[in-house]
């Protein structure tokens, strides 16, 4: 078994022998034996164990056993007791859960402090046809069925190669002390379940289900990979970079097919799951305007586009403005002479200083606000300006007007007041520059 174990770890590059190598250690028969191959590999490691304060004085004896064993052998030993109970109520997930976010932060932050070049789990073959059944039952599509790889970041698992009947084996040629977790057999919990209930009656049809599933495990792992290009092919023509997000051509949305699955796969890394794209794909026909939300994103149906961008918060709080020096812009006050020009952006507002009073104020628009927009000789509201300029339904949110006296001077960054305009009587110009 040693023979394999270093043959496995070598053609997958796992690690090299002169890396430095933290075991995760719980002290079940899984993590002694990674541990017990470790030391007859001569391989640099030290030892972890996380103390998740779950079964009482059975927990404190795993951190005996393991502390002691580590001191019988002269191995570096790192510990942590963590108050998982608290710890998932505070975070509102299960214990399971909250367990795992524990001691994987734990480890990591072990690693760092100490120069591991990676972190080593004892998960073996078995775990990975576990972890693909539970996965197949809670729909995690394709990316579940891969699952568990060898390698990922810091985190490798050199186990992979062999299956529990192997490792019972080993234990007992080796005479490997470990510790039971009885809560191990306990059915309650979904991953002992499929271990104890149903893998056996799947073995029943197929007694070499486990290798039959790792193997099918790898395949999807390659097709995951041929996927993923395509997906991110289609998605590199798609997606046009509009400002902080992305703009999306419906027409062209819909020359993919099958439709519901690609969309699926582009907008789940904005958090969007599969109900929320259905409603995106039935909102195609609809009216502009419509916002469909995820935890961190929204889409908005814009005419002809998606318009993709994390959640805006609109800023509605007044800018009371009682000077020149209470301008959030750059401004000046600019004397016409001769060779005096106005700059043709929309970044820059040109108006007559004499025609400018204070206060001013600076404000969102809102629905009902017209003004007179230069060039223009009658009013125009502000929403049907900006559906004018092809502004879209996101940007509208946070377009700001200045007022004096409840009238518009400015739509800032699209068009002043024809009123406040300079003309050839006007002697003194406040420029403002966004």
């Amino acid at each position: 078994m040693i023979d394999k174990f270093e043959k496995y770890y070598q053609v997958n590059e796992l690690f090299n022998k002169a890396d430095k190598i933290l075991l995760t250690v719980s002290g079940g028969k899984d993590s002694m034996t990674m541990l017990h191959l470790f030391r007859s590999a001569n391989l640099f490691f030290e030892v972890a164990h996380c103390n998740f304060k779950l079964r009482g004085e059975e927990a404190n004896k795993d951190e005996a056993f393991i502390r002691q064993y580590c001191t019988n052998n002269n191995i570096e030993f790192h510990s942590v007791a963590f108050n998982t109970n608290e710890n998932a109520q505070e975070n509102g997930v299960s214990i399971q859960m909250a367990a795992r976010d524990l001691r994987y932060t734990w480890f990591e932050e072990i690693r760092k402090e100490n120069n591991f070049n990676f972190i080593a789990t004892a998960h073996h073959k078995n775990d990975i046809a576990e972890t693909m059944l539970i996965n197949l039952t809670k729909g995690t599509g394709i990316a579940g069925l891969h699952g568990i790889r060898n390698k990922r970041d810091s985190i490798i698992r050199p186990l992979l190669c062999f299956d529990s009947v192997e490792i019972d084996s080993y234990v007992k040629e080796n005479e490997i002390q470990f510790r039971q977790d009885q809560s191990n057999s306990d059915t309650k919990y979904t991953r002992n379940s499929i271990r104890h209930n149903v893998i056996p009656e799947l073995e029943k049809i197929n007694p070499s289900f486990i290798e039959t599933v790792v193997t099918a495990s790898v395949q999807f792992s390659e097709l995951e990979e041929i996927v993923s290009q395509k997906i991110e092919e289609e998605k590199r023509q798609l997606f046009v970079q509009d400002g902080e997000g992305f703009k999306i051509d419906i027409n062209l949305l819909k020359e993919l097919s099958p439709l519901k699955t690609y969309l699926y796969y582009f907008l789940k890394v904005f958090n969007f799951n599969a109900a929320d794209v259905s409603d995106v794909i039935n909102g195609f026909e609809g009216q502009s305007g419509q916002v469909f939300y995820s935890s961190s994103h929204q889409i908005v149906k814009d005419r002809t586009h998606l318009l993709l961008n994390k959640i805006v918060k609109v800023e509605t709080e007044e800018l009371e403005i009682h000077s020149i020096k209470d301008f959030p812009f750059d401004c000046d006050i600019v004397n016409i002479t001769s060779d005096f020009k106005i700059e043709k952006s929309s970044s820059f507002a040109y108006l007559d200083a004499d025609k400018v009073k204070f206060p001013m104020r600076l404000r969102t628009w809102t629905e009902g606000d017209f003004f007179r927009p230069l060039g223009m000789k009658g009013n125009k509201k502000v929403s049907d300006f900006l559906i004018d300029q092809k502004v879209s339904v996101v940007a509208k949110k946070t377009v700001k007007v200045l007022v004096q006296a409840e009238e518009i001077v400015w739509l800032v960054g699209h068009r002043i007041s024809d009123k406040y305009s300079v003309s050839s009587s006007t002697k003194r110009v406040l420029k403002l520059s966004i």
